[in-house]
C-alpha cells in the first residue's frame, strides 16, 4: 500500500490504512495473523495492531487467538450501499422472470475501474468454474456487464484503464491486442449492447444492455448468460435483447 501524503489536506489517513487492512482479506487470506496483516498492507505491525483491535470492538473483524479473520458485522456496510441503490429492488423480480423465461442466468453489476462487481445474480444453470455471488468482482473489459459500461467512459479514460491492464488470455478467444479491444469496446456501445464469447471461460456466453439513471448516466447493466453450445450469438441477439431492453427500460425509469 502506498503511503505516500496525498495532497487533499481533508484525506484522513488513519481511515484509509483502517479500510486498507478490512480490504486485505479475501478468499485466498480469509485468516490472517497480526503479522500477515501488517505484511499484506505494508503498514508496521503496531499501526495493524491498533487497526485490527480497534474493528474488532467496532465488530467488523472477530479476533480467535493470533489470528484475524472478518465478522459479519461487515455486512452491515455491503447492505446499506445496497438500500441505497434503489434500482435494485425493481430489478430483482424483472430479473428472476428473464431467468425462468429463458432457463438461463440473469445478473446485474455496477463497474469499478477495471473490475465489475455483481449487485444482483439469478443463476439457472452452473456456466462458469467459479461461483458467483453479490460481491463478486471480474475483469470489466472481459465481460459484457463490463464492456458495455466501459464503453460510456471518454477516450482518455478508457485509454487510462485500459493500459492499467495486466492484458492475458483466458482462453484462445481472448482479445489481447489492446487496439482491437477498445475497439470493440467502442463498437459494443454504439450498438448498445455487448456479447463476449467465450473469452472469459471456454463455453461462457453472455449479452448485457446498460441501465441507466433519469439523467441518461449509464450506472450498471444486467446480463444473461448461457453455454455456447445451447445458444448461438444470433439467437441471443433475436430472443434475449428484446427482453433484456425492455427490463433494463422499465428499471431505468425507476432510478432516482
Amino acid at each position: 500500500m502506498s503511503q505516500e501524503k496525498p495532497q487533499d489536506k481533508e484525506f484522513m489517513a488513519t481511515l484509509a490504512k483502517g479500510l486498507a487492512v478490512l480490504g486485505s482479506f479475501d478468499k485466498h487470506r480469509p485468516v490472517m495473523t497480526l503479522s500477515q496483516a501488517a505484511q499484506a498492507t505494508g503498514l508496521s505491525r503496531a499501526t495493524a495492531r491498533r487497526i485490527l483491535r480497534t474493528l474488532a470492538e467496532l465488530g467488523y473483524v472477530a479476533q480467535n487467538g493470533r489470528e484475524f479473520s472478518l465478522s459479519s458485522g461487515i455486512l452491515q456496510l455491503g447492505f446499506a450501499y445496497l438500500a441505497t441503490q434503489n434500482w435494485i429492488e425493481q430489478a430483482t423480480p424483472l430479473m428472476r422472470q428473464l431467468s425462468e423465461q429463458f432457463h438461463e442466468s440473469c445478473s446485474a453489476a455496477i463497474l469499478e475501474e477495471t473490475e465489475i462487481v455483481y449487485l444482483a445474480r439469478f443463476p439457472a444453470r452452473r456456466i462458469m468454474s467459479v461461483t458467483l455471488a453479490v460481491g463478486t468482482r471480474l475483469p470489466a473489459f472481459y465481460t459484457s456487464l463490463g464492456r458495455i459500461q466501459l464503453g460510456f467512459l471518454d477516450e482518455a479514460e478508457l485509454w487510462r484503464r485500459l493500459k492499467s491492464l495486466c492484458i492475458e488470455a483466458y482462453t484462445p478467444s481472448t482479445i489481447t491486442d489492446m487496439q482491437a479491444l477498445y475497439e470493440r469496446v467502442r463498437e459494443d456501445q454504439a450498438q448498445g449492447f455487448s456479447i463476449v464469447d467465450e473469452e472469459l471461460e471456454r463455453g461462457l456466453r453472455s449479452i448485457a444492455v446498460p441501465v441507466f439513471d433519469r439523467a441518461g448516466q449509464a450506472i450498471a447493466a444486467l446480463n444473461v448468460s448461457t453455454h455456447s453450445t445451447r445458444t448461438t450469438r444470433n439467437e441471443m441477439r433475436e430472443r434475449f435483447l428484446p427482453r433484456l431492453r425492455a427490463v433494463t427500460e422499465q428499471i431505468s425509469g425507476s432510478v432516482a
